[in-house]
């Protein structure tokens, strides 16, 4: 397992910062999904199957409630959902709020939350943008694409696979898109990366920032692709030395 890799190196990351959480609280923290794991068939794409045939009553799971558990806290901050893959527990989450909850009570939780939408990669990805015109949701149809391609394999060998310990040792050297640093669902992630380097602000997805530029779709509050790819892949340069930075300080 991925935390199982980490948990080897993450001592020699917290000595450049302290910060680094331990593998045994990021185990403590993650939460299993509903799938084929689980009985529950999910094509993947938009429109292959209704909605109803994947969320729903008996559909809960430990990341569907967990995502509820954490926007009932009593702290004032918003909870961003980077979504990689389809957008099934946070779809369950909100259904089961919205089913469970009076109105006031559903619109005060999916008020705290800011989600983050990798391309269409199931039935629940519609029936949020239909059905939620108040939810924060950036839809990035295309500009995730930007990303394809950061850099070669040659790249990713040398600055990630090769000596640097068990953890970059399991980097893929290739994906769908093809060989090198592909990543794909990634920028929802680079969107608060870059807001942390004070280049954005999460709040106004329209500034250009890591995770690319989006425009705000009228009386919502959904951003929908801006200028496209080009608004990730002109910071390449940038994430791509800081992920070389990062992978470096997995070495004693």
């Amino acid at each position: 397992a991925v935390l199982d890799k980490y948990d080897q190196v993450d001592e020699n990351l917290r000595k450049r910062d302290a910060k680094y959480p331990t593998a045994e609280y990021l185990r403590s923290v993650t939460y299993e999904g509903l799938g084929n794991n689980h009985n529950i068939k999910i094509i993947w794409g938009c429109n292959k199957q209704p909605w109803t045939e994947i969320i729903g009553e008996g559909r809960d799971s430990e990341a569907s409630n967990a995502i509820i558990a954490a926007a009932d806290k009593p702290d004032p901050r918003p909870i961003y959902i980077c979504v990689w893959g389809g957008p099934r527990e946070i779809a369950q989450a909100i259904w089961k709020v919205q089913n469970t909850r009076s109105k006031a009570e559903l619109n005060e939780f999916i008020g705290k939350l800011r989600i983050f939408l990798i391309a269409c990669q199931d039935a629940t990805h519609d029936w949020l943008m239909e059905n939620f015109p108040n939810l924060f949701i950036i839809e990035s149809k295309r500009t995730y694409q930007g990303i394809f391609g950061a850099d070669n394999r040659s790249w990713a060998e040398t600055n990630i696979i090769n000596d640097h310990g068990p953890l970059g040792a399991i980097y893929p050297p290739r994906a769908i898109a093809g060989e090198g640093v592909i990543e794909g669902d990634s920028p929802s992630f680079l969107y608060l990366i870059s807001a942390n380097r004070g280049i954005n602000d999460p709040e106004d997805p329209t500034q250009p920032g890591w995770g690319g530029e989006y425009k705000r779709v009228e009386s919502t509050s959904h951003y929908v692709d801006g200028i496209g790819p080009s608004s990730i892949s002109k910071w390449s340069k940038d994430f791509q030395a800081e992920f070389k930075e990062r992978a470096d300080w997995m070495l004693p």
